[in-house]
């Protein structure tokens, strides 16, 4: 185990950010550098305990307390092979998961958690500027070919591991970027995207085969599909952005968020000079209080709105764990973003009753607070209010992934929520085609979709051959 004694002798440390005054003036990421000995040191906190809860607490089955030891005893090296056993983009997880491990970290239980998910993009970044991180081509090639639907990361991972196992992978993507919402959901500042480029170099020499700008289903016949293919993997995502049928619903100014946050994203890949749908000298508000409220928040800031409103229908959550959600579950807890940090107002328990417009273009929302009675929210007589929106950003959730086109035309059953059934084998109800992340499991973290992506490519690998070695995590197909 890492040293006995560092939980007791060492205070959790994470990041420092860079200073809010600076970082709303570009777009780079919000942390400075960690230093190696403060990763280290971290890692020390570690306890190796009886049972590793952070084990659970992690689809990947990510084996935490193995790679803390080995930072701590300074066998970089050594860590960076027993993170990639189980996780194929710890680059990715170590920036965007909200690292349910920490949640479930035994020290937690009375003392502040280990920093799993820091130590994590620590030992990864060291590894691809050591040149630890190359290209693991397939020693034997299967002669079988398999199509991957979608780039986000439960395609990437799958993808990677079927090309590992020696199939030739096709992954198709209809933007003009591979990624997904890697590429063009999360803001630079959260996660550059120089990271996903340079893992995409290593599958591409590995021999992945990528395909942008390809609406499948369209520019790709269903039949094309599956004649040129012994297996297809759906790793669409839930693209399906959840609308507010308010009165108003229709002037100009009203977005969905991704509507918003792509080209955004497009701005700084330098497709597009300024932005399509911009913040700046406008009101802003936010209605949804998750992560993607969250970066419409920090995009919003860069661009120079005059103000910025989130919008929660939910009660404040308690600022510590809340007794409904003991450990080692994930907490409900209030929790600050570093783009809350640098701005903007929370405002919870409201609804948003209609959009207020002038000639045409929205100019103000009219809300009420909201009570939870039996079930329902129920409007609290005498709290109406305006507040001034001239932009107004609609980030609640997915529904779902889009049916209409490829799903149709495959012929895939749906469930009662809009997503794609698949059995405990990862299999839809078509012979031959797969399913993995968002697409059949609903709006979800990325650590579900990599997992995910590994489990379905094991299933594949052994309808193809017959039997797989590929490494899955241990995974239920049910939300």
């Amino acid at each position: 185990m890492a040293d006995p004694q560092g939980f007791l002798k060492l205070d959790r440390q994470t990041p420092t950010r860079r200073p809010v005054d600076v970082r709303i003036r570009d777009w780079k990421e919000v942390y400075q550098d960690f230093p190696k000995k403060a990763a280290e040191d971290q890692a020390a906190r570690c306890m190796d305990c009886g049972i590793p809860f952070c084990h659970n607490g992690c689809p990947l089955g990510n084996l935490i307390p193995e790679w803390n030891d080995l930072v701590y005893r300074d066998d970089w090296r050594e860590a960076i092979e027993r993170l990639h056993a189980t996780n194929n983009f710890p680059e990715f997880t170590g920036r965007l998961c909200p690292a349910p491990c920490e949640a479930a970290c035994v020290l937690g239980i009375n003392a502040d958690p280990v920093t799993i998910k820091q130590v994590e993009v620590e030992i990864v970044d060291r590894a691809f500027e050591e040149g630890w991180v190359t290209p693991l081509p397939a020693r034997e090639k299967t002669g079988r070919r398999v199509a991957v639907v979608g780039s986000g990361p439960a395609g990437l991972a799958a993808a990677q591991q079927l090309t590992r196992a020696g199939h030739d992978v096709v992954v198709f993507e209809r933007a003009d970027r591979i990624g997904g919402l890697l590429r063009y959901g999360i803001p630079e500042f959260k996660m550059e995207k120089r990271h996903l480029d340079r893992r995409l170099d290593q599958m591409r020499a590995e021999g992945t085969e990528f395909r942008t700008s390809v609406d499948v289903g369209v520019d790709v016949t269903v039949e094309e599909l599956r004649s040129d293919f012994g297996a297809v993997v759906l790793a669409g995502g839930s693209t399906l952005g959840r609308d507010l049928p308010a009165p108003g619903r229709e002037l100009e100014g009203i977005h969905l968020a991704m509507d918003y946050l792509v080209p955004s994203n497009r701005v700084q890949e330098g497709d597009l000079e300024t932005w399509p749908i911009s913040a700046a000298g406008k009101h802003v508000v936010i209605i949804g209080g998750g992560d993607t409220g969250a970066d419409c928040l920090g995009t919003a800031l860069r661009q120079g709105a005059a103000s910025v409103t989130q919008l929660e229908i939910l009660p404040e959550p308690p600022r510590t764990r809340a007794a409904s959600t003991p450990w080692p579950l994930w907490p409900l807890m209030y929790r600050t973003s570093s783009a809350h940090e640098e701005g903007g107002e929370r405002v919870f328990s409201v609804n948003t009753q209609r959009f207020v417009g002038v000639a045409g273009q929205v100019d103000a929302l009219e809300l009420v607070e909201v009570t939870l009675v039996d079930g329902r929210f129920e409007p609290v007589p005498g709290t109406e209010k305006t507040i001034p929106a001239q932009l107004v950003l609609l980030a609640m959730g997915f529904t779902g992934p889009q049916q209409e086109g490829l799903l149709q035309r495959l012929g895939v059953e749906i469930d009662g929520r809009g997503n794609v059934v698949r059995d405990a084998q990862w299999a839809t109800t078509v012979p031959g085609v797969f399913v993995a992340g968002d697409m059949g499991r609903g709006q979800s973290l990325i650590v579900w979709a990599i997992a995910e992506g590994r489990a379905a490519a094991a299933s594949v690998d052994a309808y193809l051959t017959g039997s797989s070695t590929l490494p899955a995590p241990v995974l239920t197909t049910s939300r």
